[in-house]
């Protein structure tokens, strides 16, 4: 069944990427999957998934046909995750690709999904559809897997992907020493973060950052339809009453030790057992976010949260905007232990280099983090 494709399978199913991406900032916790119907060589539909309860990409793309007068019988799909085969929301997707009489499925991953994975593509094959799937080193398939790593994060390890932003200057801090940061970087790379942000389903901070800068930590100004949760690590609970955060719209979740203390408005209170030092137990609250079905964590916060999440190996990849500027002292990115010697550094991989305005995005991956 795993299959190596031709210039054509691998144009379409490119399409089919194209389509997934449109759901990114739409979908979670369903993962972004795009499709493609096509016949002799034209393309008929194409669909991606929507929102939370919504149709699933492969059913927006026979509608899309079925609305241009397209039949379906005997055509080929490509789809970027395997179809669902299980009820959950919606039905079954393999099950309307059988009856629709789809004759060629053609997918880019399997789904991690204990409630799928590979039953999806069982059930296409015993209805005598022919499938192909990638193999799992094709550069569409490790495409397929980077636009939903959190989805592949959550079932895999039980916890999503951590993407750490940071925005400083060249020598390395987010601001002066005596706070002031207004602005380190420039417009487009604060636009360019909050499209980041849109695509995670939760945005965290720590209440240090909420006292310190009373952030929204909002998707304003990029299109985005859906807000992602915003979470607040608060082991004493000081966030204030009327804190920007805790405004709807939008779900808020705080943090922070026992007992709660109930009266924080907008905003579901959860106790966390206590981690390392005084802080919270940070793996504790990666394994509940993933509970409540957060695929990607966008962390937004100050360098003391920084560093714990980085020296306990918990952030997976870092989002990193340089600004062409020296501050000179001032607060650091991190504030990270002292080491004795440099090779105790932990060594991170380049991901990608891009100048957005007048600053750098440097984006750097953890290493080990393959999850397929």
């Amino acid at each position: 069944m795993e299959s190596q494709l031709d210039a054509f399978d691998q144009q379409a199913m490119a399409l089919a990427l194209e389509w997934g991406r449109k759901a990114q900032w739409l979908c979670p916790p369903n993962p972004a999957v795009g499709c493609t119907l096509w016949r002799e060589g034209r393309l008929i539909g194409a669909g991606h998934t929507q929102e939370t309860g919504g149709p699933h990409a492969e059913v927006m793309a026979m509608r899309d046909a079925q609305q241009q007068g397209e039949p379906l019988a005997g055509a080929t799909a490509y789809v970027t995750l395997e179809p669902c085969s299980h009820f959950g929301r919606t039905p079954p997707c393999a099950n309307g690709l059988i009856e629709a009489g789809i004759s060629r499925v053609v997918v880019a991953l399997l789904d991690p999904n204990p409630l799928v994975a590979g039953q999806g593509v069982s059930r296409l094959s015993a209805a005598g559809i022919d499938v192909h799937v990638l193999a799992r080193e094709h550069p569409l398939a490790q495409e397929a897997w980077l636009d939903n790593i959190g989805f592949f994060s959550r079932m895999i390890r039980r916890r999503p992907w951590v993407r750490l932003k940071m925005a400083g200057s060249l020598d390395g801090r987010t601001a002066l020493d005596n706070g002031d940061s207004q602005w380190v970087t420039g417009e487009a790379a604060r636009l360019d973060g909050r499209r980041w942000r849109a695509r995670a389903g939760a945005v965290l901070t720590g209440s240090g950052t909420v006292l310190d800068d009373n952030p929204r930590l909002d998707v304003r100004g990029v299109g985005a339809s859906r807000e992602p949760w915003r979470v607040v690590l608060d082991t004493r609970w000081r966030t204030p009453r009327d804190a920007q955060l805790l405004q709807p719209p939008g779900q808020v979740l705080v943090y922070g030790a026992e007992p709660a203390p109930g009266d924080l408005p907008h905003a579901l209170e959860v106790v966390c057992p206590p981690g390392v030092g005084s802080g919270l137990d940070l793996a504790w609250v990666l394994a509940d976010l993933a509970q409540r079905g957060i695929n990607e964590l966008h962390v937004e916060a100050g360098a003391t949260l920084n560093a714990s999440l980085m020296q306990q190996d918990l952030v997976d990849e870092f989002l990193l905007y340089l600004a062409p500027k020296f501050i000179g002292p001032g607060r650091p990115l991190a504030a990270l232990s002292a080491l004795n010697k440099v090779a105790e550094a932990k060594s991170l991989q380049f991901v990608d280099i891009q100048q957005i305005g007048d600053d750098l995005r440097v984006r750097l991956r953890a290493s080990g983090r393959e999850l397929f």
